[in-house]
């Protein structure tokens, strides 16, 4: 992928994350107590659809927060030329949609959840798979591995040390892995619609 590549900015890439960055940090300020927002299984049962997507966008505290808006910019800052505004738009929405169904059809235990972490996992799990469609050099494959064992690691032993330890809730670490297996799913279907002729999603 070169890292000539990563360095060549546009503003027009940084249109999805400076919005979401804005959306997080404008929710937290005007809604310091999120609990009507957040996933909450119990009231997307009676019909509280939209806890389905608040959810991913509020947070616990200032910490948990910042911990995500630092993702954001790390994931756009190795991705954001791999994917168009709108396909990215389409990657968030497979990750939203993937760990939706996880929560509600396996985590059935899960009362509640804030956090934009996994969908983070989708955005980096979609642009790995953009990297290793057209370069499979040493460093893709090495961040590639990276994130499968940072998901390996989370799934067999809890959250990394030092985000777990930060944060005043535990980690939801299936969020990641949900999140991850729908933006490889996004991934390669816009990879697949690229070759297509259908670039413009």
């Amino acid at each position: 992928m070169g890292v000539g590549r990563l360095l060549r900015w546009r503003l027009k890439d940084w249109v999805v994350p400076l919005a979401l960055a804005a959306i997080l940090v404008v929710l937290h300020v005007a809604l310091p107590d999120a609990a009507g927002l957040r996933y909450e299984r119990d009231g997307i049962l009676e019909g509280q659809f939209w806890r389905l997507l608040t959810g991913h966008l509020v947070h616990a505290d200032a910490a948990h927060l910042a911990w995500n808006l630092l993702g954001v910019f790390i994931v756009w800052f190795l991705f954001a030329r791999e994917f168009t505004a709108t396909q990215w738009l389409w990657v968030l929405a497979a990750s939203t949609l993937a760990i939706d169904l996880g929560f509600l059809l396996i985590e059935r235990d899960l009362e509640w959840y804030v956090g934009f972490s996994g969908l983070l996992h989708g955005c980096m799990a979609a642009g790995l798979v953009a990297w290793l469609r057209t370069t499979r050099d040493p460093l893709t494959w090495l961040v590639a591995l990276l994130f499968a064992a940072k998901l390996g690691w989370e799934h067999f032993m809890g959250g990394l040390p030092f985000t777990a330890g930060s944060l005043s809730l535990p980690v939801v670490h299936e969020a990641h892995s949900y999140g991850a297996i729908g933006g490889a799913i996004a991934g390669l279907w816009l990879g697949r619609a690229a070759r297509g002729g259908a670039a413009s999603l």
